[in-house]
């Protein structure tokens, strides 16, 4: 028999994960510019979509499938789900030792964290890259970079990352947030700024969606954090503790340097903070104490607030809504923070983080598994844009024409405010 609880939380789990990438879809269109709303909202259903499809042809069988022998690649042996069904008809017959739940569910699971994944990466070219360029990106990069990625990480015994190196990723620091933060900022290097880039300001169009984007990000993001352990178990009520710790303390702290900074706190502010929070705790969720939670969610914001108001403008890169400034520096402070805080008795690999052991193996291989995955990240991507641009003949990015006009009416023929005309706004 089944564990009843573990897979009642592992359906609840899934199904909160696949409610963030809507969330993410409101956070984003509140950030955009008026006449990119429409498009950059529909980017992120776009990867519901798309992932939705090329995770059950060949992505899950990338990422989980295979015998195991491979550090950095999972198989071809579950290419469209051909054996899920009859695997769950084996396991209804006589349930594997140490199985909980009904394995097929842990499809959709991961399916939904490459959805959220690939929709983060589009944050950075909003406004100015072509529908289906982007469409044809995420497909292509789902397969090529984040399925391998995922083996590499959580593939178990034998994956380069996971086990070979020994790096900690409770919930996706290195597989979901450095991966698509750094994705973001080569594709935004490769299209370009935005026109009027450095001279002028973006606002967003509608605080409101940025606030009800963050609360479904939130809320979702307890499923994605909690389910991690697979298992309703003590080590889950840790994750979603720390989740909800880690996301306060970025929250208060990012209102407190924006105080400092600007004199005046904002919700864009506040919400940009808890988002953050929740990225740096989520590699080391189920690892660390809630006290160290508090100080991740405490010490991100700053980072983060210097890497989107200082860094973007001294390097002169447009990351349009900082999915390079949030996701990716905060999933490399993380990974690094879970190397100092970790439990031992809660590490996969048994060891400890430094603070608590003086052993600096832990961060070590902390390290080496971020530096492992940006030089991965960074070298299929620069692969897949030389790909895309021959396929889509070097034309990535929309006419100085569409893109003055705004992407909702030239790209799709529709606007979120049909009584608006104007094309700067």
């Amino acid at each position: 028999m089944y564990d009843s609880g573990s897979t009642a939380f592992m359906l609840v789990c899934t199904m909160l994960v696949l409610f963030m990438t809507p969330g993410l879809a409101f956070f984003y269109g509140g950030l955009a510019r008026r006449k990119n709303v429409v498009n950059t909202m529909l980017m992120c259903f776009a990867a519901i979509g798309v992932v939705g499809l090329v995770w059950v042809l060949a992505g899950w069988s990338f990422a989980y499938g295979g015998d195991g022998s491979l550090s950095w690649f999972g198989g071809f042996d579950q290419l469209g789900l051909t054996n899920v069904v009859n695997g769950m008809l084996a396991e209804k017959d006589a349930v594997p030792e140490g199985v909980a739940y009904p394995s097929i569910l842990d499809v959709t699971f991961q399916m939904a964290f490459a959805m959220i994944t690939a929709a983060i990466v589009t944050g950075s070219v909003a406004g100015r890259m072509r529908f289906g360029a982007v469409v044809a990106f995420l497909a292509a990069w789902v397969l090529v970079v984040y399925a391998p990625l995922a083996h590499m990480v959580w593939g178990g015994e034998g994956s380069l990352i996971g086990d070979v190196i020994g790096a900690l990723d409770f919930a996706g620091g290195d597989v979901v947030h450095i991966s698509s933060g750094v994705t973001g900022l080569l594709l935004c290097l490769a299209l370009g700024g935005r026109r009027g880039f450095g001279l002028t300001s973006y606002r967003p169009h509608n605080v409101p969606f940025v606030a009800l984007g963050a609360g479904l990000l939130w809320f979702g993001w307890f499923g994605f954090n909690g389910g991690s352990e697979f298992a309703a178990d003590g080590t889950a009520a840790l994750a979603i503790l720390n989740t909800v710790v880690s996301s306060a303390a970025g929250l208060v702290s990012w209102l407190v340097v924006e105080r400092v900074a600007t004199g005046k706190p904002s919700l864009v502010g506040g919400c940009t903070g808890l988002v953050a929070g929740l990225v740096v705790v989520t590699p080391g969720a189920g690892f660390v104490e809630p006290w160290a939670a508090v100080v991740m969610g405490l010490l991100v914001s700053p980072v983060c607030y210097l890497a989107i108001s200082h860094l973007k403008a001294r390097l002169g890169y447009d990351d349009a809504l900082d999915a390079f400034g949030c996701h990716g520096v905060g999933g490399i402070l993380g990974g690094l923070l879970t190397g100092l805080f970790c439990v031992p008795e809660l590490s996969w690999t048994g060891q400890g983080g430094l603070l608590y052991t003086g052993d600096p193996s832990l961060m070590v291989s902390q390290v080496l598994g971020i530096v492992v995955t940006l030089a991965i990240v960074v070298v299929l991507d620069l692969v897949l844009v030389g790909a895309l641009r021959l396929v889509f003949r070097g034309r990535l990015r929309v006419s100085d024409r569409d893109e003055a006009l705004g992407l909702d009416v030239a790209e799709h023929g529709e606007s979120a405010y049909p009584a608006f005309t104007g094309l700067d706004a």
